[in-house]
């Protein structure tokens, strides 16, 4: 394979309609639902077994969290957007090919010009300082093309989930608070979380069949606070309690709304719905996404463009 430098190839809505009726999105589609099922009733601290990415990755990412150490915010009165991660992110961009020389076997590292764009993607715009659920479907993207390429397969996804998934989200919490990231396309309350959305797709499976945890649990603190640091569904219900004012039904009206759904199933089908139609679905989003030779955009020849009514 001849490895590309990803270029952005979704500058109007039509094209983004030739991406979504594609064999390539079904494909990544597919990827995230088998991640989900892979840790259907399985909580945070469940075991699975390790395989080779996992330590360079948590590596990489341990680097990562030194550099928030190393560089303080700045003294500024800006309620978003401390300027410290402008330095932050160039230090990340710096590190990103050391980082895939020691993930990828070395007849692998022609590749690193495409994963390190999903990489680097993947914790936020430089320029913006804001991060959003843009940014968190590059780092999707970019295990989905570690699997395209062999290095993660479907035994290790549940090892994906929790040994990768987590330690990236735990960390993208920690820069957006120490820099104030501000949020990437929030819809205030009537988003599910400033920031992230796939927490609460793979969250909601982790709950599936739960005997006690239900959807309507999630309005009663006794059990967010008891079992956020288990399940990542109840761990974004804790952390948005914990930074937002006010009632839950008030700041979170669409996930208060959700938990009158009586199965975990359901919630789950929902928010890859949702996710389907909020995020990959919105060209504001998407006109901003790579493609390259790993993850191709579809060929006018493979995917015809939708007809427009006039």
């Amino acid at each position: 394979m001849a490895y590309v430098a990803p270029t952005k190839r979704i500058s109007n809505p039509q094209l983004l309609s030739v991406f979504i009726d594609s064999p390539i999105y079904d494909e990544y589609i597919a990827f995230l639902e088998k991640l989900a099922d892979s840790v259907k009733g399985i909580d945070n601290m469940g075991e699975y077994e390790t395989f080779e990415l996992i330590a360079p990755i948590i590596q990489g990412f341990t680097d990562l969290e030194k550099l928030l150490d190393e560089i303080p915010p700045q003294t500024q009165d800006l309620r978003y957007g401390n300027r410290a991660y402008q330095t932050w992110f160039d230090q990340m961009v710096e590190k990103s090919v050391s980082v895939h020389e020691s993930i990828l076997p070395e007849n692998l590292h022609p590749a690193i010009v495409e994963l390190k764009q999903y990489w680097t993607e993947s914790f936020g715009n430089r320029t913006r300082i804001d991060y959003g659920t843009g940014h968190e479907t590059n780092f999707a993207a970019w295990l989905f093309c570690l699997s395209k390429l062999g290095l993660i397969k479907e035994e290790n996804f549940k090892a994906v989930v929790l040994g990768i998934f987590l330690p990236y989200l735990s960390l993208m919490r920690k820069i957006q608070l120490r820099y104030k990231l501000e949020p990437a396309g929030s819809h205030g309350v009537w988003c599910l979380d400033d920031y992230h959305f796939l927490p609460f797709f793979f969250g909601a499976s982790q709950l599936r069949g739960h005997p006690h945890i239900k959807p309507k649990s999630i309005r009663n603190a006794d059990i967010y606070n008891t079992f956020g640091n288990k399940f990542m569904y109840l761990g974004m219900i804790k952390f948005i309690n914990e930074v937002k004012t006010g009632p839950f039904y008030e700041h979170s009206q669409i996930l208060d709304s959700i938990a009158g759904t009586i199965h975990w199933d359901k919630i789950t089908l929902g928010m890859m719905k949702m996710y389907k139609g909020e995020v990959l679905g919105k060209f504001p989003v998407m006109q901003h996404f790579f493609f390259g030779s790993i993850l191709p955009f579809p060929s006018a020849d493979d995917t015809p463009v939708p007809v427009q009514e006039q």
